[in-house]
């Protein structure tokens, strides 16, 4: 079970600290919630989530040498590029689901250079990864610049960094 103060992942909302855990009572019936604030949202919005809901919904942040093995992993190749959009967005979807963070880490690596790749030629990633490229650097990047004590501005460069050697 989570404690008041720990910092989770929560797909929808990204990081969120634990700020309580109490009985609500909703429709008569009443249960243990998980009282959670975004940290980009300066406490303005609160989400509950039912304890044994958590589990499904929400993963406990890395720490900080998991940080350096995800950073350490841009210097890998990242996963095969699939052709047809639909099926890259549910398999990479499906993959980013699973929340291990080395896979994360390879479906990042494969669309920035794609995107580093498209832009050479002056054109730019589909909608659908563009979007899953957004919801990556916010959510993932940020997890890795808290674990390790930065900004996402810095993870983000460094990452760009990595891969830009490899498409050089």
């Amino acid at each position: 079970m989570l404690q008041i103060g720990d910092l989770i992942i929560y797909q929808v909302h990204g990081i969120c600290r634990v700020m309580d855990i109490c009985d609500q009572t909703y429709a008569g019936v009443t249960r243990k919630y998980y009282v959670l604030h975004p940290i980009e949202n300066n406490h303005k919005l609160t989400v509950h989530i039912p304890v044994e809901k958590g589990k499904a919904l929400l993963m406990k942040l890395i720490d900080k040498e998991e940080a350096k093995d995800v950073l350490q992993s841009f210097h890998s190749d990242g996963i095969e590029w699939i052709q047809r959009p639909q099926q890259r967005g549910h398999v990479y979807t499906g993959i980013v689901n699973t929340g291990n963070r080395i896979d994360i880490a390879k479906i990042a690596n494969t669309l920035i250079q794609k995107k580093f790749e498209l832009e050479k030629d002056g054109k730019k990633l589909n909608e659908l990864d563009k979007k899953m490229l957004i919801n990556i650097e916010k959510i993932f990047f940020q997890e890795i610049a808290v674990a390790l004590d930065t900004s996402v501005e810095d993870i983000t460069d460094e990452v760009n960094r990595i891969l830009g050697k490899k498409i050089s």
